[in-house]
């Protein structure tokens, strides 16, 4: 059978291996010509993701039996779309896969539903300052389709805002901006899976993000447990499901984004995908829950539930992790440690470089600027912190001049 993936990067890798390991043949694309997984997959093409026309050229040219992605939020919709026109297992509608992939939709569906969310217009490079009364400042502006932090920024007036405007439609195909009041907050995020419309929640965990400007949102690291979880378990819970049935969710993985503040919960972003920050690892490893191959089966029309899956309970889960996701300043790099060395340090799983030694590093832009991820954990939170502190006590990345390179929270 025939797996086509879209995006090729490594956000997708883990999904590339572990389709060629179970047997399938997998089809790449992309935009790019060097990406990292189309060295590994047995087919690739160039297709942006987000073109969902070409995609199906390809798709029918290399006669697929299925479609997917993973790590990432604007292919779903193009996924979705191709997926129905053949014929083959989709997770989501086309309205819902616009819904999740559409921040004015999804605002929209929201506001309408009474979920609640940080106060928001949608702007044209036109707008009048009127068009923002009522909103607070600072504010947020966002594409209305785009994703890996990509075009984001924390303004303090409307001229600000009419002054990036364009810098932010750069990162998008629609000719309208978000404009949200930004409000102070911890961070979590839920992923789960949702099975006949049904939500089961398997991880809620911090995202602990960049602070300063310039770089809002970047992410450095997810914590699990959540430090949120306990005081607020059932409203997660609660937002969880209303979100699913808001939306016309029935089947596949979900990861919601949410922040926690003064107000209470509000829900910031939704996604109907697995997590971009190596969930597709983190998931089995603290839950028994194989959120990968359920992805992979499902898009080939196999059964995908299984006994791990019915049985799990968030509630009872003991486990204690960091996923990692490391930066390097600019530089470059003449010393660095090996993979194997550091995954010898006392809970460390995993470890992965996206740079090798030598390599010139330039400024962190949006997410896809990450240098790798390292994932540690712990019998308590005392432990994970001490392995945590281990782990970048030996992982020294040096540049020309002898300085640690790393960037991690």
């Amino acid at each position: 059978m025939k797996l086509m993936i879209l995006g090729a990067a490594y956000a997708q890798l883990n999904a590339i291996k572990r389709a060629k390991s179970d047997g399938l043949t997998v089809l790449v694309t992309d935009y790019l010509e060097d990406s990292i997984g189309k060295k590994h997959a047995d087919e690739h093409e160039l297709a942006s993701t987000f073109d969902a026309e070409v995609t199906l050229e390809v798709a029918r040219k290399h006669q697929i039996n299925g479609i997917m992605t993973t790590g990432t939020d604007q292919p779903v919709l193009t996924v979705t779309k191709v997926a129905h026109a053949l014929e083959l297992p989709a997770f989501l509608s086309i309205q819902t896969a616009y819904a999740v992939t559409n921040k004015r939709a999804m605002k929209q569906i929201f506001t309408h539903k009474g979920i609640p969310t940080a106060d928001y217009r949608i702007i044209r490079s036109n707008f009048l300052d009127e068009e923002l009364a009522g909103l607070n400042f600072p504010v947020v502006v966002k594409p209305l389709d785009s994703q890996g932090q990509r075009g984001i920024f924390k303004l303090y007036t409307a001229e600000a805002v009419r002054r990036y405007f364009n810098e932010v439609l750069a990162h998008s195909r629609e000719e309208e901006i978000l404009v949200e009041a930004y409000y102070e907050n911890d961070e979590i995020t839920i992923s789960g899976w949702v099975k006949e419309g049904k939500a089961k929640i398997l991880t809620v965990t911090d995202r602990v993000t960049f602070q300063e400007e310039g770089k809002i949102g970047i992410c450095l690291s997810h914590e699990f447990p959540s430090k949120h979880l306990n005081n607020h378990r059932e409203e997660i819970k609660a937002l969880t499901n209303q979100i699913v049935e808001a939306f016309n969710i029935n089947e596949g993985p979900i990861y919601f984004q949410m922040f926690v503040g003064k107000e209470g919960i509000k829900v910031n972003e939704i996604a109907c995908r697995i997590g971009g920050a190596y969930e597709d690892e983190v998931i089995p490893l603290l839950t028994g829950v194989d959120i990968l191959k359920m992805t992979i089966d499902f898009s080939l029309g196999k059964v995908y539930a299984n006994e791990s899956y019915e049985l799990y309970n968030l509630d009872q889960n003991k486990c204690y992790a960091s996923i990692q996701l490391f930066f390097l300043r600019e530089g470059k790099i003449t010393q660095m440690p090996l993979e194997e060395d550091l995954k010898l340090i006392e809970g460390v799983y995993n470890i992965r470089y996206h740079y090798k030694l030598f390599d010139e590093v330039k400024a962190i832009h949006n997410a896809t600027s990450r240098a790798g991820y390292a994932i540690i954990i712990g019998g308590s939170q005392e432990q994970l912190d001490n392995n945590k502190s281990m782990f970048y006590y030996k992982m020294k990345v040096l540049d020309e001049n002898g300085y640690n390179m790393v960037i991690h929270s």
